[in-house]
């Protein structure tokens, strides 16, 4: 009776170790992950002490800007009625080698915050250009149609002014610089020099640099691309990198409503855990906004499985094809999608940006030029993310910059030019982890499998453990028909004293019969005649000597 009772109580043991290894697996196949996230953001939390830290600080990674210039071959036809479209060369790229730090940095434990300037400085590298920094390079005079423009809304005597100062100094459509002019170095205008001095004096004027250059005041500067303010993670590690104010701002003031808050990532981190179905943004500083990417492929980087997120037409349109992005169109004018007005963020000059070549853009924009080609290989922007830690494991792709000459009355040469988008120059950035990195980064998802992988088993252990003794039981009953019986006898007797104690009628007489009961005297209730023949009626009998040789009987 012991060894019975403790077969017992180690059966149920087992069942219940099952259980409980079933359950567990259950709960760790729907919460391994998140718990890994807790589990990583309480050790890669951004802080002075963090693995993340020096990473964040200065990129582990060589950095390589390069920048392309457009030649204006043909300015001279620049009129209407000339018949001639505005014909560009690319040129370049112009490769610098990028040395960035992050500086005057500042922790927020209030808010799980940090703040920092990002510092750059730029240095020419000759060999792998394409071109020097010597090229000369003709483009379009931004600053006089810049000026007239302005000047088109003023007085009289305002207008008077500029037409006699751009006849004295001979300004034309376009001005002939050298690439380096173009791009950090910057070139003296008079026009520049002119404005600077009327500015003390007319506060309506602003002249925000003494020099003109594409990129002017970029190079060797702290201060050029505004003050950050990003999350650190701590209390959630899906916010980590994400930006929360810039400038001291959670909302641009330059775009209306949901397009100008500060949002998305600076580039270092994304959020982790991600999927096909999400979406991630960049705030890009030189846009003044937030650029979202979409999920376009699954590829591999360094045998490493990542999502690959690029920039689609939804992320340069202004409400031609995507209605919720009208709001980045500037006092209710929206161009063709495509192309951005950055005249807000770039002290109002009618500067547009758009994917390099107008990749992505209404083909109006490239009809009405020539000698641009977009190319998805060389002109997309992308970025492509592990998406289980949503570490960058290759980023490309830049932005263009474009000037949009109109037709300005009362100004010559600009009084008879055509409306046109004239492409000055786009510079872009690729980085591309190394297999050494790779190879840390190959440890995110490694754990995260190997957490599923052992849900698994846990879950199969406990299914086994659970259904082990009853599967054995009912596998020795069915090859053992006498245990069969033992089991399926209380059922027939409990069966048989419910029928001997339920009124019959008289349809059922023939089943009674057959049950082995007979009517009592004068009509009462049935009597059981003989209960082991019912048994022998319902049960199957075993089997005989004379029954297993049959079959030789008949083959004699």
């Amino acid at each position: 009776m012991a060894c019975s009772y403790r077969g017992i109580i180690w059966r149920i043991g087992v069942i219940a170790l099952g259980a409980l290894f079933f359950i567990g697996g259950v709960y760790l196949f729907a919460n391994w992950i998140d718990m890994f996230t807790r589990m990583r953001g309480k050790e890669m939390a951004l802080s002075p002490k963090s693995p993340a830290y020096e990473g964040w600080k200065v990129s582990p990674l060589p950095l390589n800007f390069d920048v392309y210039l457009f030649n204006w071959t043909n300015p001279e036809d620049f009129y209407v009625g000339s018949g001639k479209k505005p014909r560009f060369e690319e040129l370049g790229p112009y490769r610098f080698r990028e040395n960035p730090d992050k500086v005057d940095i500042v922790w927020h434990e209030q808010n799980n915050s940090v703040s920092y300037r990002k510092y750059a400085a730029f240095y020419f590298d000759e060999a792998n250009s394409k071109g020097k920094l010597t090229d000369r390079v003709t483009s379009v005079n931004t600053v006089s149609h810049g000026a007239a423009l302005q000047a088109s809304n003023g007085s009289f005597f305002q207008k008077s002014i500029l037409r006699n100062v751009l006849k004295m100094y001979h300004e034309d459509i376009s001005i002939t610089k050298t690439a380096n002019e173009w791009i950090f170095a910057g070139y003296s205008d008079p026009l520049v020099t002119m404005g600077s001095f009327v500015s003390k004096f007319a506060h309506d004027i602003v002249v925000p640099f003494d020099r003109v250059g594409w990129l002017y005041t970029r190079n060797d500067s702290s201060t050029y691309d505004g003050h950050f303010n990003i999350y650190t993670g701590l209390d959630d590690l899906r916010k980590m990198g994400q930006i929360h104010e810039w400038n001291h701002k959670n909302h641009t003031g330059i775009y209306e409503g949901e397009c100008g808050r500060v949002r998305g990532s600076m580039g270092e981190f994304f959020p982790p855990n991600l999927t096909p179905k999400d979406t991630v943004e960049i705030f890009l500083q030189n846009l003044c906004r937030a650029v979202p990417l979409d999920y376009v492929q699954t590829v591999k980087v360094h045998g490493i499985t990542a999502y690959k997120y690029a920039a689609t037409e939804r992320a340069l349109d202004n409400g031609t094809l995507f209605p919720e992005m009208k709001c980045f169109c500037v006092n209710g004018k929206c161009e063709k999608s495509g192309v951005m007005n950055l005249g807000p963020c770039q002290y109002n000059s009618p500067t547009y940006t758009s994917f390099p070549h107008f990749y992505k853009a209404d083909p109006s924009y490239l009809e009405a030029i020539e000698g641009l080609s977009p190319d998805p290989a060389k002109h997309e922007f992308y970025m492509t993310l592990e998406p289980n830690g949503g570490v960058p494991m290759d980023v490309g792709g830049g932005f263009q910059a474009n000037y949009l000459m109109s037709p300005i009355k009362g100004f010559p040469p600009y009084h008879n030019i055509p409306r046109t988008f004239i492409p000055l120059m786009w510079a872009e950035e690729r980085v591309r982890v190394t297999p050494e990195i790779a190879s840390q980064i190959a440890l995110v998802p490694l754990i995260v499998t190997l957490g599923q992988v052992v849900t698994g088993i846990m879950f199969a252990i406990g299914v086994l453990l659970m259904c082990w003794y009853p599967t054995k039981y009912m596998s020795q009953l069915c090859r053992d028909p006498k245990s069969k019986n033992a089991l399926l006898n209380p059922i027939v007797n409990s069966t048989t004293r419910s029928i001997a104690l339920t009124p019959l009628r008289k349809p059922q007489k023939e089943v009674v019969s057959l049950l082995g009961f007979n009517q009592g005297p004068g009509g009462g209730e049935m009597v059981l005649q003989n209960e082991d023949s019912l048994k022998e009626n319902l049960l199957p009998p075993p089997p005989t000597t004379e029954s297993a040789t049959a079959p030789d009987v008949i083959n004699r």
